[in-house]
């Protein structure tokens, strides 16, 4: 067998931009096309508001203005301004940026000095502008190199940092900005920060009361047990409630500013806190699932130079505060230790709420106890024996957090439709769960349905979301059916079963659809895939002539060397999202309680749509 050579022409360094765009991975984490929360092109959006962010927090600049119109981004802050003689070496210069001198950046959000770099060297086009003292400068480049610089000597512009930029679209295929995403981070950035005016394509975002704020808008007022308990103290802000019908936990966390989404020791140790401070209050060693509960809660904490378990810092793994502080588990549960043992005393109807809470779920707990253990045996042996679950290598072979934001399950049905998917997928990122049938319609039914169901069973083993969303195995879960009346009840009776029992996975954007072609339009010289009746009419007309039409009636039919097009770099993801005026019991309500006059209505009008559409073809 011949060797490879390796000599010194093997070797090469890259200049810091060829290494950004080379592997983008490292500074963003995925790339995507913006049809998931995580995406790249939202890390840009974040690294470029960080920024602002960090003058708002040192006490200059109020307000940030953003607007995307199209593909392209603004942001602007009215802070001090970019030093105008280090304008060009902030944006392109690795290891250069303020955050390294502590006297001027003391918790800053970001330390490694290269979010802004990033976002430069993957843009096809990044245009900075600093204004102070009434001096300008400005700088434009393109893919990361610098094509023009502009320096002002006066100038009537507010003092501020303006960006300016378009991701690069051979980088972010077919990218689009979703605003719900996008009001989201936005809305976390003013909980974060009461004060701060955030204006995004003209809407205003502000918060006066914090993380109190988030839970209220996140939660519906009816659903909580009992008045929002929010504390706040040096470098920590906590709100806590319970849901009166949800049963899993939900977390909000953050450190810095950042939105941990995956926890993290901060996360931890709030968890371990909140029960130890119920047990010592009412004196019983309670299960700690049964403290934990319905809970609801968000806590951002400020650490001295923090630690991240990846560059895009979705996971804390400091365990020291910095500074004088103690530990960030012991600064946690002295606080909560303190401040939440005094808050029960001076309320004891909350206190008295949340006992009977705590029972209720003890209770609930003894009784699914054996059918839990039978359940979690069934679930062992099943995944030992049969095929329901085809896991990925991201989890086979403990592959590197960065990986498991890829980390991706199909639900599916049918064994021709699971089997084309197991065969055309990414074995190192994506995971097959295949349904027998119809799933059962699981609104107004208990917690006890889910260990009797097998498949309900089978699939919360899967994805390891029985004790908390921590332990949540896969990023992206993707409902897989035929685009036809049964796929679409599956695909409901489905949404159901999370929103019933973890309406966290569609708050926190980890569920999707997935989109597959209705039609395939080809002659001898192109092939086109298309999604819509639009799409079709449109390959028609440049296909000419009489190209020949296929329509899928089902995922079966799509063959897996076709198939790998549609869950590939391609892949098209329609999130599913709350709509939030509707609690999600008035919405479980509407679509799968008994028939309303209301429903009926909705299901005419919406199936004139569809029939009007056959008609078409």
């Amino acid at each position: 067998m011949a060797q490879t050579q390796y000599t010194e022409e093997n070797i090469r360094s890259l200049d810091w931009k060829e290494h950004i765009r080379m592997r983008p991975g490292m500074y963003i984490g995925k790339l995507g096309d913006g049809s998931s929360a995580d995406d790249g092109i939202y890390i840009l959006l974040k690294e470029t508001i960080d920024n602002c962010i960090d003058e708002f927090v040192m006490g200059a600049g109020k307000t940030i203005e953003i607007s995307i119109p199209g593909d392209r981004v603004i942001v602007r802050d009215f802070g001090r301004g970019i030093p105008l003689g280090k304008v060009v070496d902030v944006v392109s210069k690795m290891n250069t940026g303020g955050k390294y001198d502590s006297r001027a950046f003391k918790k800053s959000v970001g330390l490694n000095g290269v979010g802004t770099k990033a976002v430069n060297a993957l843009s096809s086009f990044f245009r900075v502008e600093s204004t102070r003292e009434g001096k300008s400068k400005s700088a434009d480049f393109e893919y990361g190199n610098l094509v023009n610089e502009e320096f002002l000597e006066e100038t009537s512009r507010k003092r501020g940092t303006k960006v300016v930029f378009t991701p690069d679209e051979t980088i972010f295929k077919k990218y689009k900005y979703r605003n719900e995403y996008v009001e989201r981070m936005l809305k976390n950035y003013v909980y974060l920060n009461p004060g701060l005016t955030i204006i995004f394509n003209g809407e205003k975002f502000f918060s006066e009361n914090g993380l109190k704020d988030l839970l209220e808008d996140n939660n519906s007022l009816d659903d909580m047990l009992y008045p929002i308990i929010h504390l706040k103290g040096e470098d920590i802000e906590v709100a806590i409630t319970h849901s009166k019908t949800q049963y899993s936990e939900e977390y909000h966390s953050f450190v810095n500013g950042q939105h941990t989404t995956q926890g993290g020791t901060h996360q931890s140790a709030f968890r371990e806190a909140l029960v130890k401070t119920i047990r010592d209050f009412y004196g019983k060693n309670y299960d700690a699932s049964d403290v934990r509960k319905s809970v609801i809660s968000a806590i951002s904490i400020k650490v001295m130079e923090p630690v991240f378990e990846s560059q895009t810092k979705t996971k804390l793994g400091s365990t020291d505060m910095g500074g004088d502080f103690p530990t960030v588990r012991t600064y946690i549960n002295d606080f909560i230790g303190k401040q939440l043992d005094n808050y029960l005393h001076k309320n004891p109807e909350t206190a008295e709420k949340i006992q009977r809470k705590i029972m209720m779920a003890e209770k609930e707990r003894k009784e699914l106890s054996g059918i839990r253990k039978l359940a979690r045996e069934r679930a062992k042996k099943a995944s030992l024996h049969n095929k329901k679950l085809r896991d990925c290598r991201v989890h086979l072979d403990n592959m590197k957090n960065e990986r498991r934001l890829e980390s991706t399950l199909f639900i599916t049905e049918g064994d021709s439709a699971s089997g084309s998917i197991t065969k055309s997928r990414d074995v190192n990122t994506q995971a097959v769960f295949s349904l027998r049938g119809k799933p059962l319609n699981s609104y107004g039914m208990s917690k006890k349905i889910v260990y009797e169901n097998e498949e309900f069973n089978l699939l919360q083993a899967a994805l390891n979301i029985e004790e908390s969303m921590e332990d949540l195995r896969y990023n992206n879960i993707v409902i897989a059916t035929d685009a036809d009346v049964d796929g679409m009840h599956i695909r409901l009776l489905l949404i159901t079963f999370f929103l019933q029992f973890f309406p966290e996975l569609i708050k926190e954007n980890h569920l999707y659809i997935l989109q597959t072609p209705l039609f395939r339009v080809r002659n001898k010289k192109e092939t086109i895939y298309c999604y819509s009746q639009d799409e079709k009419n449109a390959a028609i007309e440049k296909l000419s002539g009489k190209p020949e039409i296929t329509r899928f009636k089902g995922l079966g039919e799509i063959s897996p060397d076709e198939f790998k097009h549609f869950i590939g770099d391609d892949i098209r993801l329609e999130p599913v999202m709350l709509d939030k005026a509707l609690s999600i019991e008035e919405l479980l309500k509407f679509y799968m309680g008994k028939n309303t006059p209301d429903r009926q209505k909705f299901i005419i009008n919406n199936l004139k749509v569809e029939v009007d559409l056959i008609d078409q073809e």
